[in-house]
């Protein structure tokens, strides 16, 4: 494996609630946020040795790009509402102050860490994953291809607890999903292969387009009434593509039942956005930066300080073992 992207903000949440409250400083603040994803980054460094890491940044987690065009996008995850920038997320009271100790901990060990102005991490890691196979002249398989040759292991990986970002799975260009449904040591490895056993879908693209008319709770996208993902699967499955769906719809074709037809058609203005504001940048304003994995920490002095400060010595030294191991 050569890069690794991770969806930071997923991991961050998932080590705040994973891992008890009673993990604290010298002086009594909470730290569980902070261990939890050191600990995930020395692990994923010794597990997958890649030779470059990105901590991919929420610069603005609800855009108002999706919100215009579905203005439900997250809504109900807003905490305050803000004229003169991103609306402020509804985060736990004691996670909130960690943020910023997460921030200066990876840049002491010289972890990138990158977001876009204006847009989600999703679409950071996005637009990293079209630019490293635009590097390496790798296309990306379209939505009618089948599964492509499986290899040792990915080229490119992107840990996230997310499923938004299934899209981008693509064997052939040799990138993969890890997805920790039981922890970030033991993720399920999302590849084309399980795609199509588990959802019913053969690429990442095609998961994006029933993923539109499947709808997700969680993100505030209402999706088509009465079409889940089974079926939602199974109609892509038959006519290949939304835009082929849409087309049979409109025209009365009989693989298409006439209440099916009546949800689609009431769900016309949804469908019209809709894919734009599921599918992820690929040309996110994200500027260029070095995202070799380092041997040593960039700033020593500041990162002791910071484990001192924050009794978070164990964990900042086992990122630092894992930087230092064989590659």
């Amino acid at each position: 494996m050569r890069l690794l992207l991770l969806d930071t903000a997923s991991l961050y949440f998932r080590a705040y609630f994973g891992l008890p409250g009673s993990l604290r400083s010298p002086d009594g603040r909470p730290v569980n946020a902070v261990r939890g994803l050191l600990d995930m980054i020395a692990f994923l460094v010794t597990e997958h040795r890649p030779d470059r890491l990105v901590a991919c940044w929420d610069d603005d987690w609800r855009p108002a790009f999706r919100v215009d065009a579905i203005g439900s996008y997250k809504e109900h995850r807003v905490a305050e509402r803000r004229d003169d920038g991103p609306d402020v997320e509804e985060v736990p009271d004691d996670l909130v102050p960690q943020v910023p100790v997460i921030v200066d901990v990876l840049a002491a060990l010289g972890i990138a860490r990158v977001g876009a102005p204006g847009f989600e991490a999703d679409d950071v890691i996005g637009t990293l994953v079209a630019r490293e196979l635009a590097a390496t002249g790798t296309a990306p398989r379209g939505d009618d291809g089948g599964p492509g040759p499986r290899s040792a292991g990915p080229r490119i990986a992107v840990v996230t607890g997310d499923r938004d970002l299934f899209q981008l799975v693509d064997d052939a260009a040799g990138v993969a999903i890890l997805y920790p449904a039981r922890g970030v040591r033991d993720p399920d490895v999302v590849d084309q292969a399980l795609l199509a056993e588990k959802y019913g879908v053969p690429t990442g693209a095609a998961y994006a387009e029933m993923a539109v008319l499947r709808g997700d709770p969680s993100d505030g996208l209402p999706g088509v009434r009465g079409i889940g993902e089974k079926t939602a699967a199974k109609l892509l499955q038959r006519y290949g593509s939304l835009e082929r769906l849409l087309e049979a719809a409109t025209a009365g074709d009989k693989g298409v039942t006439p209440t099916q037809r009546a949800k689609l058609a009431e769900a016309a203005d949804y469908l019209a956005v809709a894919p734009a504001v599921v599918q992820v940048a690929a040309d996110a304003p994200v500027g260029t930066f070095d995202d070799t994995l380092p041997r040593e920490p960039y700033d020593p002095e500041t990162l002791d300080a910071l484990a001192d400060r924050w009794g978070i010595r164990s964990s900042v030294e086992r990122v630092l073992k894992a930087l230092d191991a064989p590659r």
